[in-house]
């Protein structure tokens, strides 16, 4: 079952990323990004972690996936971010918390839209963390150890 879900994953984000015009060369990528944020997330999932929990670090193994992606195939992150987020986007659960608004079933309704609104936040969140880890990294006081000259010979100052 879980096969089916990596596989499913995999061209749901190349699909996303296909009508996003991600150029041919990074769709393997984009597809990639997606299968390994869904195989974490139903990985924990299965391990009894919580949704959102599960979700946040999903978000941000995306995220992270991506920003290294992006480096490699010298492409803008939101290429891999968009399609890798894709198989975490609760669509379904907000189609069925806005189908019992319509309904007036609000019993059911309002803790399946505070679902979604925490599984959304987590998705930001997890996008938001990974960003500032890199921020940190790339501004860090670990380039003064490096030495004097950048990638292309010429002096730092």
């Amino acid at each position: 079952m879980l096969a089916e879900q990596l596989v499913a994953s995999f061209f749901a984000a190349a699909g996303f990323a296909i009508i996003f015009n991600v150029p041919r060369q990074v769709l393997f990528q984009c597809g990639t990004v997606g299968a390994v944020g869904w195989f974490l997330y139903r990985l924990l999932v299965l391990n009894t972690v919580d949704e959102v929990v599960a979700t946040l670090a999903a978000a941000a193994v995306v995220a992270v996936i991506s920003q290294i992606f992006a480096k490699w195939f010298r492409t803008p992150i939101i290429i891999f971010n968009v399609s890798g987020i894709i198989p975490l986007v609760p669509g379904g659960l907000a189609y069925d918390a806005m189908r019992h608004f319509v309904e007036n079933n609000y019993e059911v309704a309002i803790p399946n839209a505070a679902r979604v609104v925490m599984l959304s936040g987590a998705i930001a969140l997890g996008l938001v963390f990974s960003e500032i880890i890199n921020q940190m990294i790339r501004n860090g006081k670990w380039k003064r150890y490096h030495n004097k000259y950048d990638r292309k010979g010429l002096e730092r100052s």
